[in-house]
């Protein structure tokens, strides 16, 4: 579950070091899961990436820590809660998909991040 003031890790190589979530749309509610897209601030930013140091920027959540269950039944949980940098359109800012990603993610409609990840679980 991912609420106001988490912090996310970049799995992208958009230039960012720490996410920072400042909004969640009304329709999510007041915690985003897998699949969802918050606003976030970039906090730390390296000098060559894509995106600047304290931009405001649109994050789709890929990881979480807090287990989702399935419609089979099962459960599926992270090491970290990570997120992707994307623009309007939905597609990502980087040219790298670091660490495997929720199966969540593609039935949310974001085939092109699930085809540059490594592993879909």
């Amino acid at each position: 579950m991912i609420q106001l003031r988490s912090i996310l890790v970049p799995a992208d190589n958009s230039g960012a070091k720490r996410l920072m979530v400042i909004g969640i749309s009304h329709k999510i509610g007041k915690k985003a899961s897998l699949g969802d897209v918050v606003l976030c601030v970039v906090k730390g930013a390296d000098p060559a990436g894509v995106v600047t140091d304290h931009e405001k920027v649109r994050v789709l959540v890929v990881r979480t820590k807090k287990e989702v269950g399935r419609q089979d039944g099962s459960y599926v949980r992270f090491d970290d809660n990570a997120g992707v940098v994307i623009d309007k359109a939905g597609l990502p800012r980087g040219t790298r998909i670091l660490g495997p990603i929720a199966r969540e993610v593609k039935e949310a409609g974001y085939n092109k991040i699930a085809s540059l990840a490594r592993e879909v679980v």
